[in-house]
């Protein structure tokens, strides 16, 4: 029996849906381990850092997105459910980078980050 884990995803910002062309981004940790190098590790011994969660996607570039409100706001929650029914919710959520409209593909690559991530 097959099992479906990619496909189509589905975005959205507070209440405005987006259009994907490429592909979506969550952190799957909370967290990144690095092994420390020691004469023996047998001690296992790793150093431990947070992630910031954050949503990065490839969107349409709409002329009906709000942008004002993904610009400005800082309080947004960006909901990403994927292809495989795994949810992803991100809240206290702004736009962060510099994301720049490609005028030859018709995409805006976003990337939010925000307070919160959780798996639901």
């Amino acid at each position: 029996m097959g099992k479906k884990i990619a496909g189509t995803c589905y975005i959205k910002a507070d209440d405005q849906m987006f259009e994907i062309t490429g592909g979506v981004e969550v952190p799957w940790t909370t967290k990144i381990r690095t092994p420390m190098e020691t004469m023996p590790n047998e001690a296992g011994f790793y150093s431990e850092t947070n992630i910031a969660p954050f949503v990065r996607v490839t969107v349409a570039n709409d002329p009906g997105l709000d942008r004002e409100k993904l610009t400005e706001s800082d309080t947004l929650t960006v909901t990403a459910e994927l292809a495989n029914g795994q949810v992803y919710v991100l809240t206290g959520a702004y736009l962060a980078g510099e994301p720049t409209a490609s005028g030859d593909e018709g995409t805006i690559p976003l990337e939010f980050r925000g307070e919160r991530g959780v798996w639901t």
